[in-house]
């Protein structure tokens, strides 16, 4: 559809939705406005740049046209979490009188930075960005909600490019950030009422975020009651909490999960010892004098207790009794059935990233391995030791053992175990392993955020990117991945148990040997 005709559906369809919002003569003069472009030295083809203005349930916001779709940057979808708040539970954004221009990204989540930054972003960092290709409330696109990755304390939703989907696949993409760290996991529910869900702050901002959806999405061209909501890595152990917590219930019809499970919902006791931590980099040993701390000495002390790598799974949504009631496992074996489709998987060699971060890893010892797992550790370290046997000696045998383990302990399994869970539940759910070259951790992005206006592959890459993309579309739209290149991708169920092979050729497989230790329990990382 040419934008003059997107221009006049939009017009004729949506009340609420408008091009230009001024009120610079009258206060409430509408105009639409059109700049005609041409090109020097060439025949006249008039190219309408429309400036974009939504009503929203807060009020108007100003965005852009941006390549083939509208884009709306640092739009507040929730209040701002600052001051008295930083650590209490979200609240719905004040309305603004004049229209709100959201034409860059807001600001980041408070997070570590460089040596010579070491802070990054602020504690007012609660926004999104939508990308769209049409603004008519009858066009009922697929929603597609992006939770952005980066072990539960650093990353945003800036960074991603919405118009993978958006441009080419008329599905209306958001972006999101959330609380991190200390601000978004940090349980403080011993302090009082209004902590009582602290540690889960960061799940609640993407409750939020989600409502704000439901309540707004039609205007930006979208379907409230088809959106999928798809993390990688810290944004998946994220997204995963949704399925465990009643307050998410009906705000998203599909998950896709990569790389990423239960494994970061913990208990209290770790999260209180973590906690503790973080008080003893800063010298104080009174919870309550927490809530008073900068924002750059939180960060600081929640940087070194991380430690580099081997923080990965400190933070993360807290079982506390009242948003994530108990054992995730437990909870959906018990809630059984539902509408919702998933899609789960993880990569081949997930570790090798974390390897080459944190190099003890390709000679552990116990201590190390505790670092990584807390008290988990023996399971794992004793793993390893029955893979050095099984590959015997050689040149690389102790580094590929630790390595295949250690992907095995920190995603594989856990993957593995959502899946069986949730077949035995009767859910709809399609499996894959991710094998493309590198295989690791992260790699799958790079493919199925692939944008050939954007980024440049090699032809067999390229053709790779164009599969797993088309898989993932056809997923978003239809909650099953289908049919691509004659390969149908069957789903995963207690009998089957279906897994897509995701490489230079695909194949479905069925497996019935997914790696499981029953003994390691659902977190990934405890402390007692």
């Amino acid at each position: 559809m040419s934008w003059i005709s997107t221009l006049l559906s939009a017009i004729q369809n949506n009340r609420h939705s408008y091009f230009v919002y001024s009120r610079k003569l009258t206060g409430t003069l509408l105009l639409i406005a059109f700049s005609v472009v041409t090109s020097f030295g060439q025949k006249k083809q008039p190219y309408y740049q429309i400036t974009p203005v939504v009503r929203t349930e807060n009020g108007f916001i100003e965005g852009a046209q941006e390549e083939q779709c509208f884009v709306f940057k640092g739009i507040p979808y929730e209040a701002p979490r600052t001051g008295a708040a930083r650590f209490m539970a979200p609240r719905v954004h004040s309305d603004w009188k004049d229209t709100l221009k959201c034409l860059t990204f807001g600001s980041e989540s408070a997070q570590p930075g460089s040596n010579e930054h070491p802070l990054r972003g602020s504690e007012d960092g609660l926004y999104l960005n939508v990308y769209t290709p049409s603004l008519s409330t009858k066009a009922k696109l697929p929603v597609l909600v992006w939770v952005h990755g980066g072990s539960m304390v650093s990353g945003s939703g800036n960074g991603m490019n919405g118009h993978a989907f958006a441009d080419k696949d008329s599905i209306v993409t958001i972006t999101i950030n959330y609380r991190l760290g200390v601000f978004g996991f940090m349980y403080l529910g011993d302090l009082g009422p209004q902590y009582k869900t602290s540690g889960n702050n960061g799940l609640l901002d993407l409750i939020q975020a989600l409502k704000w959806v439901r309540a707004n999405i039609r205007r930006f061209g979208g379907d409230p009651s088809s959106v999928t909501v798809m993390g990688e890595s810290a944004g998946a152990k994220l997204s995963s909490a949704l399925i465990v917590a009643p307050k998410a219930k009906g705000l998203y019809s599909g998950i896709i999960l990569e790389s990423g499970g239960f494994q970061c919902i913990r208990d209290t006791v770790t999260a209180k010892l973590i906690r503790k931590r973080v008080m003893e980099q800063l010298g104080i040993t009174n919870p309550k004098d927490l809530l008073e701390q900068p924002t750059d000495k939180l960060i600081a002390a929640e940087r070194a207790v991380l430690g580099g790598a081997k923080g990965t799974n400190y933070f993360g949504p807290v079982m506390d009794g009242r948003i994530i009631t108990g054992n995730p496992y437990r909870y959906v074996q018990k809630d059984g059935r539902n509408i919702v489709h998933y899609l789960i998987g993880a990569n081949q060699h997930e570790s090798k990233i974390f390897m080459d971060m944190d190099s003890r890893l390709y000679h552990p010892d116990a201590k190390v391995i505790y670092d990584w797992f807390g008290i988990n550790y023996p399971y794992c370290l004793s793993d390893i030791a029955k893979a050095r046997q099984r590959l015997g000696p050689g040149k690389h045998a102790d580094s590929l053992a630790v390595a295949s383990v250690l992907s095995e302990y920190m995603y594989q399994m856990h993957a593995s175990r959502m899946a069986l869970t949730l077949s035995k539940a009767g859910r709809s759910i399609w499996f894959y392993r991710f094998q493309y070259p590198p295989a690791n951790h992260g790699s799958e992005l790079n493919y199925i955020w692939y944008d050939p206006a954007k980024g440049h592959l090699k032809p067999e890459a390229a053709a790779f990117a164009h599969k797993i993309h088309q898989y993932w579309v056809q997923f978003i739209r239809s909650g099953r991945p289908g049919m691509v290149d004659n390969i149908n991708w069957g789903p995963f169920t207690t009998s089957s148990q279906n897994v897509m092979l995701l490489n230079k050729s695909f194949s479905l497989q069925k497996n019935k040997n997914l790696f499981n230790n029953p003994r390691q329990p659902s977190a990934c990382f405890l402390l007692k």
